[in-house]
């Protein structure tokens, strides 16, 4: 069977695919030839990340086209349900990327706690006393409440991290009940921890100083954080988004900070990937960064050997 990996995929799952027969092709195709190549060069399997996209148009064009795998969590960039409607295999690394995505909002928060972003731009050609009166307003992490907004895998390796950095969780899921976390320490040591989540966004929001959100795009374009839960935050409150973009109204939050409501922002998704608006990424309250919360080598080895264990375990060996 040939596998397209139309965003690529590791190392490790094009080896665990050949090794059992699957032919793997890594050549970018563009979007707009991807119909004609799936059907020219007899392509069963199609891996995409973010960058393809696979709508009902291509899979009604491509006949042949057994399955979509989507190297990550959101698969807002393919039309799942109809797809599996038709009979369709639709598949995701839901675990893969968790720990990665974890570790990004963490660096998030350390940054935004201490203007390491506007530093960062500013420090080379600016008035080091200025300098250090403007950014001498820091926070601590540790004794602060971090709200995080969605409780599944990465919701809960984040939980972790910011358990260990002293915080106090607080969690918002509709649908996640009690749920246990060992936490791994270091020096072979561990701890464990329930939380049980909330399921009002607003009740949530209350009291925390730092927000965290890991929720899916909403199936009507929604956001879950706009004017009415920027209101119902502390003056002062620090967000992060790691999830997609459009989750985060962002005119209500350019507003919610220029106004104080919210001291600053950590953004790594955007409403209008790969073009996000100029205000944002020149914010000197907000840090960017361009969707990489699963970009390290770890988590793409693991998404790589989870495509291929779900691919063979779906159509064998060859």
């Amino acid at each position: 069977m040939k596998v397209l990996a139309n965003d690529g995929v590791s190392q490790s799952g094009i080896d665990a695919l050949t090794k059992v027969g699957y032919e793997v092709i890594t050549e970018k195709v563009n979007q707009n030839d991807l119909i004609s190549y799936i059907n020219d060069e007899n392509i069963e399997i199609l891996l995409v990340r973010s960058a393809t996209t696979a709508r009902k148009e291509l899979i009604d064009a491509c006949p042949n086209l057994k399955l979509i795998g989507r190297g990550g969590v959101g698969m807002d960039n393919i039309d799942v349900e109809y797809a599996r409607s038709i009979g369709r295999t639709v598949i995701n690394t839901p675990g893969a990327s968790s720990q990665s995505v974890a570790e990004l909002v963490m660096g998030h928060l350390f940054a935004i706690s201490r203007s390491l972003n506007d530093s960062y731009k500013n420090m080379e050609n600016g008035d080091f006393k200025t300098l250090k009166k403007k950014y001498g307003k820091g926070v601590e992490l540790r004794g602060k409440n971090i709200t995080i907004i969605g409780f599944g895998r990465i919701g809960q390796s984040l939980a972790k991290y910011a358990i260990g950095a002293g915080m106090n969780v607080t969690a918002v899921d509709t649908y996640t009940g009690a749920t246990d976390l060992s936490i791994e320490l270091g020096n072979n040591l561990s701890a464990s921890v329930q939380i049980t989540p909330i399921k009002s966004v607003l009740e949530g929001i209350k009291n925390a100083d730092f927000i965290s959100l890991h929720v899916p795009k909403q199936n009507d374009g929604s956001a879950v954080i706009g004017t009415e839960e920027f209101n119902a935050m502390k003056d002062g409150t620090r967000i992060v988004n790691a999830a997609r973009g459009g989750v985060i109204d962002e005119d209500a939050l350019i507003t919610a900070l220029d106004n104080g409501k919210i001291a600053s922002c950590a953004l790594d998704v955007y409403e209008n990937e790969p073009n996000p608006r100029k205000d944002l990424l020149s914010h000197p309250l907000i840090a960017c960064t361009p969707h990489v919360g699963a970009a390290t080598g770890e988590a793409q080895d693991r998404i790589g050997t989870e495509l291929a264990e779900s691919i063979i375990s779906q159509f064998g060996t060859h």
